[in-house]
């Protein structure tokens, strides 16, 4: 891959991202937020990457400020760029709105009230810590050292702010919502970036997999009583995977037009996962512990995108700079060269790696109401 290509596609990926949907039902308003609630939760905990993130990477890192940080990211909610990766809000936007929380702070631009909730995400962000990248060989394409183990760190300063005793943070934490993910996909994909083969990246699954389990653990013997983990997307929707890695062999796609490699290797990685987690489980039946299967979600949106309001398809991007799917390594989302479409609500994919609002909408939907939540949020 051309240094240019890949830098941009870096830069834009600032985490893993695909496109994802879930039905567009009830649940969580399209304006202020809204919807049913089973679980009082009064506060709200995430970890993460782009997917999550709502200004950490921005604040830690004024290169990648410069490519998110820009119109027309933000234009469709805030109107103004916030430093989330979409033209509006993030799942963890309308779960918070859902549960009539505030929008969570970025822990590295927190106020004085954190008492509803903090933000730990970080673009870019990976389950595994760097030194396994150096280990690999792709230490040099990370985007960030501030990995998840970085973030439950961050996690373990802000607790004593948040309760005092053993007893005063089981009451605390009990009613609270943690959001673990998703992450992991941006140790695969920097393994990609460096050339490593899918054999070789499917030999790493039980290392990142773990990790997600692991911090899912730490969280728990800290006081966490229910948790919202999602599984990583099906890579081979990725507007960018597609534009990068074309086949002109048509078996190599799906019926939906998805690389079918990159997909069966997410598959893999969700399945690990969901045995790490059901081991929790049977460790800590106290504890709600509920996958959140974003594969399924995307393929069922993939195969029926109009049925959901997408009138453009599942893998043609809102904002980018041409091409089969509209993403163009040389004229990404907000650089010159590329364009944004007048209506992002009609597309899932906002710059090629990232989804719009309405994507994260489609989402927040599917962790509150189902069916692939398991067990069930509400």
């Amino acid at each position: 891959m051309a240094a240019s290509k890949l830098f941009v596609l870096i830069a834009a990926l600032v985490c893993c991202s695909t496109l994802v949907r879930l039905s567009r039902g009830g649940g969580v308003g399209g304006g202020g937020g809204g919807g049913q609630r089973a679980q009082n939760y009064t506060s709200m905990f995430s970890f993460g990457d782009s997917l999550t993130d709502t200004g950490n990477l921005a604040v830690s890192s004024p290169l990648s400020f410069s490519i998110i940080g820009r119109f027309p990211y933000g234009m469709t909610y805030f109107h103004r760029p916030t430093g989330r990766c979409s033209d509006g809000r993030l799942v963890v936007d309308f779960l918070a709105q859902a549960f009539g929380l505030p929008l969570l702070q970025p822990y590295l631009s927190r106020g004085k009230d954190i008492r509803q909730g903090v933000n730990f995400a970080v673009g870019g962000a990976t389950a595994m810590d760097p030194p396994f990248f150096e280990e690999i060989g792709a230490s040099d394409k990370l985007w960030t050292n501030l990995s998840l183990s970085v973030q439950l760190g961050w996690f373990e300063q802000l607790k004593p702010s948040l309760c005092s005793s053993p007893k005063d943070c089981k009451e605390f934490f009990s009613k609270s919502l943690f959001l673990v993910g998703e992450i992991g996909g941006n140790d695969y994909n920097y393994a990609f970036f460096k050339g490593k083969s899918l054999d070789n990246a499917k030999s790493y699954v039980p290392t990142v997999a773990g990790a997600v389990a692991d911090a899912t653990e730490r969280l728990i013997k800290a006081g966490a009583m229910h948790l919202v983990v999602p599984g990583n997307l099906p890579m081979g929707c990725s507007s960018a995977y597609l534009t990068l890695h074309p086949s002109s062999n048509k078996s190599d796609y799906d019926s939906t037009g998805c690389l079918k490699t990159y997909n069966d290797f997410a598959q893999h990685h969700n399945a690990v996962l969901q045995q790490k987690l059901q081991v929790l489980r049977r460790r800590y039946p106290q504890a709600r512990i509920m996958y959140d299967d974003y594969y399924g979600a995307t393929m069922s949106f993939a195969q029926n995108p109009k049925q959901f309001g997408f009138r453009h398809g599942a893998l043609r991007t809102c904002c980018g700079g041409g091409g089969p799917y509209n993403f163009n390594p040389k004229a990404s989302c907000g650089v010159r060269g590329s364009s944004v479409c007048n209506d992002p609500a009609a597309y899932a994919n906002w710059d090629g790696v990232h989804l719009t609002e309405a994507g994260y909408h489609a989402i927040s939907n599917s962790i509150l109401n189902g069916p692939y939540t398991s067990p069930r949020l509400l």
